[in-house]
């Protein structure tokens, strides 16, 4: 049995994510970067509201990288935070 490949991860994370966003906003954000693979936003299951923060992953490192590359993001007026 061969070894399992390494799969490369191109995620960034996202903090102070306003209250009033969805993911699909945020799906739609990150995508002008690159093709999003997916947006992980949890939420809180005594609020229902989401946690304030994400995850982003990206089907390429050049998607990736613009993300990383434009400062500041912001999101319905409110800047967040993105770190690899």
């Amino acid at each position: 049995m061969a070894a399992a490949v390494p799969k490369k991860v191109f995620e960034v994370f996202v903090s102070k994510i306003p209250w009033t966003i969805a993911m699909k906003e945020v799906r739609e954000y990150f995508g002008q970067f690159g093709q999003v693979k997916k947006c992980l936003l949890p939420f809180d299951k005594e609020t229902g509201f989401h946690r304030g923060f994400c995850w982003v992953g990206f089907t390429s490192e050049d998607a990736l990288i613009n993300a990383l590359q434009k400062d500041p993001h912001t999101l319905e007026g409110a800047k967040v935070e993105c770190q690899p």
